[in-house]
C-alpha cells in the first residue's frame, strides 16, 4: 500500500468522487435527450487522470485525451463549465461551440483534445521543447489509450522527447480494448510499456485502478522530467467496464471480464486504503459524498439556466483577433 499524507488522499478521494458523479449525471443528461453529442467517460478509469494532474504544479501543462475528465476538474475547470461544454451553452469552455470535451484552456494550462488519439502527444513533446529552449521549469504531462500507441505519431513524440530529454511524462490508459479491439489483437507484447524501450526512455507499470499508486509514480516521474533527466512512459493498468462511449454495448467484451474488474474499482479500492489507514471512516466518507452531490446538481442548475450562444459569435474566437506580425 503506497502511504500518502491524509489531506493529499482525502483530495485524490474527493476528485475520483466528483469525477464519476458528474460523469454519471452527464450520462443521465445524454439519456434524456438533453446532450446531441457523443458522451465518453472514465468509469472505472478515474483514479489515473486524478492521479497524474494532482501530481502537477500549476505551471505545468496537460495535453489531455477523451478519458481525462478527472484531470480537468483538478486544473480547475468546474462542473459547472463541464456540463454546459455538454449542453452547447454559452458559459462552457468553448461558448457553445462543441457539446463534448473538445476543450482546452491555456490559462489553466490544457491543451485543446481533438478527437484523433495519439495527436496530443507530439503537441506535448513540442510544449516541452518550447520549456527547455526558454530554461522554463515546467513539465507537460499527457495520456493516450493503448490502441493510440499504435499511431506513428506516438512513436514520433517519444523518439523526439528522448533524443532531445524534454520535461514530458507520457501515460497510458490502458483499458484493455482500443474500441471495439482487444489488446491481444493489437499487439504482440503483453505490456505497453514495453514500447517505449525502443526509445530508451525508462517506464513503469502501475495499477491504474489505484489513485495513490498513479499519484505517487507521476510524482517521481515528473519531478526527473523537471530536474532535466528526460520523459517517463507510465503505463496504467485498467479496464473500461463499459462502452466506448454510452451510444456503445460493449457486447464484444466478455462479462466475466467486466465483472472481475468492477471489484477493483477506483473508488471501491480508495475507500478500503483511507479505512485501513485511518484516514477516514464510513461517516467521513459519506460526508465527501454529500458535498460533492451538492456540487453536482449546483452544477447542472446553472449549465440548464446558462444561455445558448448568438450566431453571431459563431467565429468568436476561432482565429487569432490580434494576429502577430511578421517582420521581414
Amino acid at each position: 500500500m503506497v502511504d500518502i499524507p491524509r489531506s493529499e488522499f482525502l483530495q485524490l478521494y474527493y476528485y475520483l468522487l466528483l469525477t464519476r458523479t458528474l460523469e454519471e449525471r452527464i450520462t443521465a443528461l445524454y439519456r434524456q435527450g438533453k446532450i446531441v453529442g457523443g458522451v465518453y467517460t472514465s468509469y472505472g478509469m478515474e483514479a489515473i487522470s486524478v492521479g497524474y494532474a494532482y501530481a502537477l504544479q500549476t505551471d505545468d501543462i496537460i495535453a489531455p485525451f477523451h478519458r481525462d475528465m478527472g484531470a480537468y476538474l483538478v486544473r480547475g475547470i468546474t462542473p459547472g463549465e463541464m456540463v454546459a461544454q455538454y449542453l452547447g451553452k454559452r458559459t462552457g469552455p468553448t461558448k457553445g461551440k462543441d457539446g463534448n470535451v473538445h476543450l482546452g484552456d491555456l490559462k489553466r494550462g490544457i491543451f485543446a483534445f481533438v478527437s484523433h488519439l495519439a495527436d496530443n502527444l507530439p503537441v506535448a513533446t513540442g510544449a516541452a521543447l518550447a520549456f527547455k529552449i526558454r530554461g522554463e521549469s515546467r513539465v507537460v504531462a499527457t495520456n493516450v489509450g493503448d490502441g493510440g500507441t499504435s499511431r506513428g505519431d506516438f512513436h514520433e513524440a517519444l523518439n523526439q522527447a528522448s533524443v532531445w530529454k524534454l520535461p514530458v511524462v507520457f501515460f497510458c490508459c490502458n483499458n484493455q480494448y482500443a474500441y471495439s479491439t482487444p489488446l491481444e489483437n493489437q499487439m504482440a507484447i503483453a505490456d505497453v510499456v514495453d514500447r517505449a524501450k525502443a526509445y530508451a526512455i525508462p517506464g513503469e507499470i502501475v495499477d491504474g485502478n489505484d489513485v495513490a499508486q498513479v499519484y505517487v509514480t507521476a510524482q517521481r516521474a515528473i519531478q526527473r522530467a523537471r530536474n532535466g533527466e528526460g520523459p517517463t512512459f507510465i503505463e496504467c493498468k485498467t479496464m473500461r467496464v463499459h462502452g466506448h462511449s454510452e451510444h456503445d454495448s460493449a457486447k464484444y467484451v466478455p462479462r466475466e471480464l467486466l465483472e472481475e474488474w468492477k471489484e477493483k474499482d477506483p473508488i471501491l479500492k480508495a475507500e478500503r486504503m483511507l479505512k485501513e489507514l485511518k484516514y477516514a471512516d464510513e461517516g467521513a466518507l459519506h460526508l465527501v459524498q454529500e458535498r460533492v452531490d451538492k456540487e453536482i446538481q449546483k452544477a447542472v442548475d446553472f449549465a440548464e439556466k446558462s444561455p445558448m450562444p448568438e450566431g453571431s459569435e459563431a467565429l468568436e474566437g476561432v482565429y487569432a483577433e490580434n494576429p502577430v506580425e511578421v517582420q521581414a
